[in-house]
């Protein structure tokens, strides 16, 4: 029976560092996450207002002469 006890409380001493190693890798995606975040942000903003492309659309362009 003791032995059992003991199989069983080093099982949980396993699942409880599993658990830690499992919350530091959350924690450490949330922060990448949230620095993305904000990087996505400012690139947005970015192209946001940025000047139009001296390039016309495709569908404005003239046809070429051989047409």
């Amino acid at each position: 029976m003791e032995s059992r006890i003991i199989d069983l409380e080093i099982r949980i001493a396993h699942q409880e560092a599993s658990i830690d190693e499992l919350t530091k890798a959350v924690l450490e995606l949330e922060k990448q996450n949230a620095l993305m975040t904000q990087e996505l942000l400012r690139l947005h903003e970015l192209v946001k207002h940025m000047s139009p492309s001296p390039l016309a659309l495709q569908s404005e362009e003239t046809p070429p002469p051989h047409y």
